[in-house]
C-alpha cells in the first residue's frame, strides 16, 4: 500500500461515483477501479459495495476513511517539513557568540533572520572565541559569532561583521591621562592590563600593535573579558587596549586615541563555520548577515 491508493480510496468515498473520483484524481476510470480492488485484496477487505444504486462505502470502509484522511494529512506535513528543512527553513541552528556581540550585532540580525525564517528555531549560547572555535570544528556548533584575528590553525570559513579600532584606556590619575597625544613610544614602559589566551584575536592584535613599534608589553595583570580589563583599569592597576565598541562612560578612565597606532591591529567580529558542514539553514543566516551588516563600518 502507498499514499496514492490512500488517496484514490479517500477521492472515491467523498464522491462515490467513479467516474467523477477519476475526474478528480486526472486519471481514467479503469485504472482506479482496478487500483482500489488491488487495495482490497490487499487489505482482505471490502471497502466498497458496488450495486445498482451505486458505490457505497462498507461498515470497514467508514470505519477507515477518517484514519485514512488522517494518513494523507501526515503525509502532507511530512513532505512539507522535509522541504522545508532542505531549503533551511526548519531546524534547530546552534549558534555560539562572544560577548561583545550582544552590542549592536545579536540584537540587529537575530530579529531580522527570525522574521524570515520563523520555523527555525535558534540556539544561542555564549562563549570565548577558542572554545567557540573548539565547538565548530567537533561539530557541536553550526555557525559561531566570534573575535578575530583567530590563531592560524583553524581551518573555519569567516564572515566579517564588523571592524574596531583599539583605544587606550588609562586610569585617571595616569601620567597620559592629560596627554594631548598619545603614541604608540609612550606605551613601551607601562604596565598593561591585557588578554589572556583564552581572547586571543584580542590578545593578538594588541600584541601586535606593541612589537610592531617594537617593543614587548609589559603585562602587570590579564583578564578574558573585556569588561574585567576595564575594571582593572579603573582600579589602577595597568593601561589597557579595548575595542572602540566597549568604550564606557567610567570616571575612573581616560579614553585616547593613539596617533600612529597600526592599521594592521585592527580587531573586529565575524560569522565562522565550517565549509564541509555548511546546510541550508548556515547559508540562510549568513545571507542575513550580509543584508544586515554589507559593508562592515570601521569605528
Amino acid at each position: 500500500m502507498d499514499f496514492r491508493h490512500l488517496r484514490q480510496f479517500v477521492v472515491l468515498a467523498e464522491t462515490l461515483n467513479f467516474r467523477k473520483a477519476a475526474e478528480r484524481l486526472h486519471m481514467s476510470q479503469p485504472p482506479l477501479s482496478v487500483s482500489i480492488r488491488k487495495l482490497e485484496s490487499e487489505l482482505g477487505v471490502a471497502l466498497f459495495d458496488r450495486g445498482k444504486e451505486g458505490v457505497r462505502l462498507t461498515k470497514s470502509g467508514e470505519a477507515a476513511l477518517q484514519d485514512a484522511r488522517r494518513a494523507l494529512f501526515h503525509a502532507g506535513q511530512f513532505m512539507q517539513s522535509a522541504r522545508a528543512a532542505a531549503q533551511g527553513e526548519r531546524g534547530e541552528l546552534r549558534i555560539g557568540f562572544v560577548g561583545s556581540a550582544i552590542q549592536g550585532i545579536l540584537p540587529a540580525l537575530v530579529p531580522v533572520f527570525r522574521q524570515r525564517h520563523p520555523g527555525v528555531q535558534l540556539v544561542l549560547r555564549e562563549s570565548r572565541s577558542v572554545r567557540i572555535i573548539d565547538a565548530l570544528e567537533t561539530g557541536a556548533m553550526d555557525i559561531g559569532i566570534l573575535r578575530v584575528p583567530v590563531p592560524a590553525r583553524t581551518q573555519l570559513r569567516m564572515q566579517s561583521l564588523r571592524t574596531e579600532q583599539l583605544l587606550l584606556a588609562v586610569p585617571l590619575k595616569h601620567a597620559l591621562a592629560e596627554a594631548a597625544t598619545v603614541r604608540m613610544a609612550n606605551l613601551r614602559h607601562q604596565d598593561f592590563i591585557f588578554y589572556t589566551d583564552d581572547a586571543p584575536g584580542l590578545r593578538m592584535a594588541a600584541l601586535h600593535a606593541c612589537e610592531t613599534h617594537g617593543f614587548t608589553p609589559r603585562i602587570a595583570q590579564e583578564a578574558v573579558q573585556v569588561a574585567t580589563v576595564i575594571s582593572l583599569v579603573e582600579a589602577g592597576l595597568g593601561i589597557a587596549l579595548v575595542p572602540s565598541i566597549s568604550r564606557t562612560d567610567s570616571k575612573l578612565i581616560k579614553w585616547k586615541s593613539v596617533a600612529d597606532f597600526p592599521a594592521s591591529a585592527t580587531v573586529g567580529i565575524s560569522l565562522a563555520w565550517r565549509t564541509e558542514d555548511e546546510t541550508p539553514l548556515i547559508r540562510n543566516f549568513r545571507a542575513t548577515a550580509l543584508e544586515v551588516f554589507p559593508e562592515p563600518p570601521s569605528l
